[in-house]
């Protein structure tokens, strides 16, 4: 697997964005829709807690 690709995944595992190390080896398999759906509406609910922190301060 290209170097690129395995930096990704560890930068990913570390930002929580992948939870599990197992994906690492997997990181050429296609991505459900499912997962693909989770990671986004978690990334949605941060941005959205990070907006309602700034308007606060308003």
């Amino acid at each position: 697997m290209e170097a690129w690709k395995v930096q990704l995944g560890e930068e990913a595992l570390r930002k929580g964005i992948i939870s599990d190390p197992h994906w690492l080896g997997r990181l050429d398999d296609p991505m459900p829709v499912w997962a693909a759906l989770q990671m986004l509406l978690q990334l949605m609910e941060k941005l959205e807690q990070l907006s309602s922190e700034y308007s606060s301060y308003d």
